[in-house]
């Protein structure tokens, strides 16, 4: 007899039941739902999107100290870190600005607040303060400041991830310095201490659902989709600008590795959802590491680049900012001159920078940028504070996919990316180590022991 074929009902569910993106899929449209139909309810929801983003950040910062030293350590070569180090900030630089550009072309192109004629009186100033919370960017003096460490256990309390990495970097080279016959124990104990925090990152995974699905109901029930109505054309010209960057991206992935980024794209599908419904990249930089490594990038690439692509290489919000600006000075009337937008770009290639972590960073970068042309009033910020929240799908989406664009392309670079392997992985065709707690099992064909020797080996 042939065998018997599941019934529709089954297949679901085990869909259901096995894959994460289907879960998180799910719990996203029914938070929509529910924001939707029962909005004073639905605000309710928020704690158990933030409770989950709270559990992923305790364990990011240990997990990109131990990244990080175990890749110096096993990289051997401390210039190597050095070099890789320059190449990403270059790649940084270049790719923000060119978002920036993007941004203001985009913005001259469509006009996205011509003929609103706003009043600047009219609008809430205090509104801004609210949001921001009285603060203000950091000077690039304390930005420097702040980046080195008080104490060790200061900065993983804290969650100061540029303190953590450099703390990482000299643990590294205090470990390549001493050598292994010196300290014989210390780097196997840092390398277990990863796969324990690699395993907790599963565990807390599983609720990833109920995550996006508080997450979601929170922002339809507090802000409804009416707001889309109103800023229709600025939404519609953000994602539109954001897509033309994003296929930018896949030409220079195409160009400097050989990769595909859509095919990257599907293998990264469930945390790129995830980090949709929670509107937080932070919340899957764990998970993001962990199939950067599966794919054939070296340990000391992924630990040094992804992390501080996250303070230095925000593509989505450089490209907010530059349209955001433009769209605020034509709403109010304000023609800027060619001069005074190449101002914009040169103010944002700074204040983007010390946006990472800061409440209200977007609104404090844009009022800085007003303040900095003096033809804008400050107050105008305030026009974007309705559809601010709405943009954050596009950030999430531009900074993460610019951040894993750039691992590959500085991995490339120097000689610490495993083409074949990455190919492979990328095309479906092996499967590396399974993800501790993941959804996605090794093929029957691969052995598990096997698997784990090759990544290893990638290592």
């Amino acid at each position: 007899m042939p065998p018997s074929v599941p019934s529709l009902q089954r297949r679901v569910a085990r869909t259901l039941r096995t894959s994460l993106f289907a879960q998180v899929l799910c719990a996203l449209v029914l938070g929509i739902v529910v924001g939707k139909l029962w909005p004073d309810t639905a605000t309710a929801f928020q704690p158990l999107g933030d409770g989950f983003t709270r559990l992923i950040k305790t364990v990011i910062s240990p997990l990109v100290f131990c990244v990080v030293v175990v890749g110096i350590a096993k990289a051997g070569d401390l210039k190597a870190f050095g070099r890789i180090g320059v190449k990403a900030l270059i790649w940084f630089e270049v790719a923000s600005t060119a978002a920036l550009v993007i941004g203001l072309v985009a913005a001259n192109v469509v006009g996205p607040g011509k003929g609103m004629n706003v009043d600047p009186s009219s609008l809430d100033a205090a509104a801004v303060n609210q949001t921001t919370g009285g603060g203000q960017l950091p000077s690039t003096t304390e930005f420097v400041l702040n980046a080195l460490p008080e104490s060790f256990v200061g900065a993983f309390a804290e969650n100061e991830l540029l303190q953590v990495l450099i703390l990482a970097c000299l643990v590294g080279a205090a470990l390549l310095h001493l050598g292994h016959t010196k300290v014989p124990k210390i780097l196997p104990a840092i390398d277990q201490a990863q796969e324990v925090i690699f395993t907790v990152v599963g565990f807390i995974m599983r609720l990833a659902p109920i995550a996006v699905f508080g997450a979601m109901a929170h922002l339809v029930g507090n802000y409804g989709l009416g707001v889309m109505k109103t800023y229709a054309k600025l939404i519609v010209l953000c994602y539109v600008a954001a897509a033309l960057f994003v296929a930018l991206l896949a030409v220079a992935l195409r160009m400097v590795t050989g990769l595909s980024l859509w095919k990257f794209l599907r293998y990264i599908r469930e945390e790129m959802l995830l980090a949709l419904g929670t509107a937080s990249t932070e919340s899957v930089m764990p998970r993001v590491m962990q199939k950067l490594r599966r794919a054939g990038a070296r340990d000391d690439a992924v630990g040094l680049v992804l992390p501080t692509g996250y303070s230095f290489n925000l593509d989505g919000a450089s490209l907010y900012l530059s349209i955001g600006t433009l769209f605020i000075a034509q709403a109010v009337g304000v023609d800027l001159s060619l001069g005074q937008q190449i101002t914009v770009v040169l103010v944002l290639m700074l204040t983007s920078k010390g946006m990472a972590g800061i409440p209200g960073s977007a609104f404090l970068a844009l009022s800085a940028t007003a303040s900095s042309l003096g033809a804008i009033p400050a107050g105008a910020v305030a026009l974007l504070l309705g559809v601010d929240r709405i943009m954050d799908s596009m950030r999430v989406v531009t900074n993460l996919l610019g951040n894993c664009v750039a691992v590959f392309a500085v991995s490339r670079w120097e000689g610490a990316l495993d083409i074949e392997r990455a190919k492979k992985v990328l095309d479906g065709e092996t499967a590396a180590e399974d993800l501790k707690g993941g959804d996605e099992p090794v093929p029957a064909e691969v052995p598990a022991q096997k698997t784990k020797e090759t990544v290893a080996d990638a290592s």
